[in-house]
C-alpha cells in the first residue's frame, strides 16, 4: 500500500489557500452545482485521482445527483442522461483536461459558448482548471480515499 508523500498544506499553505479560496470563489459563481460536480467528477475521471473521484462522487450524489449518471460518465457522449448544457461542459472538461493533446478545439468552445453564454463558460474553464489543479496534487503527493 502506498503512503501520501508529503502534505502540501502543511510545506506551502500560503498556495494551498489560495488554491481553496479559487474553488470557493467558483462555487459561488453563475455556474450551476450540479454543472461544478459533473466537471470535478469528470476530470478526476480523467486524472485518475482516486481521493477526488470518490469525494467528488459522493458531493454530487449528496447534492442530488444519480449513481445512473455518474456510473455514465466515462460514456457521457453515448448516453441519454445528459442535456445539451451539460454535454457542452463535459466536452469543455475532457478538451480542457486533455489540454496537452490537442487544445481546446474552436467547435467545442464555440458549442459551449452558444450553449451557455460567455460567463458560464468563463466559470466552467475556472472550475476545470481548479479540479484539474487538486487532481495534480493529489496525484504527485499520493493522496489516499478514506
Amino acid at each position: 500500500m502506498q503512503t501520501q508523500r508529503i502534505d502540501i498544506a502543511k510545506v506551502t499553505p500560503g498556495a494551498y489557500q489560495s488554491l481553496i479560496q479559487l474553488d470557493k470563489y467558483v462555487s459561488e459563481t453563475s455556474l450551476p452545482k450540479s454543472l461544478y460536480h459533473l466537471i470535478k467528477v469528470r476530470a478526476s475521471l480523467i486524472n485518475g485521482c482516486a481521493l477526488c473521484i470518490q469525494s467528488h462522487s459522493n458531493d454530487a450524489l449528496n447534492g442530488g445527483e444519480t449513481n445512473k449518471r455518474l456510473l455514465a460518465l466515462n460514456a457521457w457522449k453515448d448516453s441519454p442522461y445528459f442535456s445539451e448544457e451539460e454535454k457542452a461542459v463535459l466536452a469543455l472538461t475532457d478538451e480542457a483536461t486533455l489540454i496537452s493533446e490537442n487544445g481546446v478545439s474552436d467547435e467545442i468552445f464555440n458549442d459551449a459558448i452558444k450553449v451557455l453564454g460567455e460567463e458560464k463558460v468563463s466559470h466552467s474553464i475556472m472550475a476545470i482548471a481548479c479540479i484539474n489543479a487538486w487532481n495534480r496534487i493529489g496525484r504527485a503527493t499520493l493522496l489516499i480515499p478514506e
